[in-house]
């Protein structure tokens, strides 16, 4: 651990593009109003510009980032991770794009059927970091304010 040399920072994109487009599930933190966090594992789409999310609309994450509009991810292991902060719309399961649900339940399941009601939610990064061991902290923002760094 800790031995490997730290990544390029293009490395480091090229790797985080490459676990966005592969992985399935991110841990999700929200909070309400009052502060009081949230953590939940959600699966997500990542399309190269945003994730798709969807969770029951009444459910506490739900709520929160309906209310809030933004949200940390986490995607990795904790010696490989990705976080990413980012701004959220919120869409019902009535007025969600076509496209975008179509594209959501190809790759993971439809949130359009059933009788829980859920909600999309697509995320737009605003911030992502990156990095596997202590000699990669120094450079692990990968983006700010939505740009990329490299």
């Amino acid at each position: 651990m800790g031995t490997e040399a730290p990544r390029t920072l293009r490395q480091r994109r090229q790797d985080t593009l490459a676990r966005l487009n592969h992985d399935l599930d991110a841990w999700v933190a929200s909070a309400d109003r009052d502060g009081n966090a949230y953590l939940v594992p959600l699966s997500f789409l990542w399309d190269g510009t945003a994730f798709t999310l969807a969770t029951a609309e009444s459910s506490p994450t739900g709520r929160n980032l309906s209310s809030s509009g933004q949200v940390r991810m986490s995607v990795g292991s904790t010696r490989d991770v990705v976080l990413v902060d980012g701004a959220v719309e919120t869409f019902s399961r009535e007025a969600v794009p076509s496209d975008l649900a179509d594209a959501f339940a190809a790759r993971l399941w439809d949130a359009r059927v059933g009788t829980t009601h859920y909600a999309y939610f697509r995320v737009t990064p605003r911030r992502i970091q990156a990095w596997r061991e202590e000699n990669e902290l120094a450079g692990r923002d990968l983006m700010r304010e939505g740009q990329w760094l490299v």
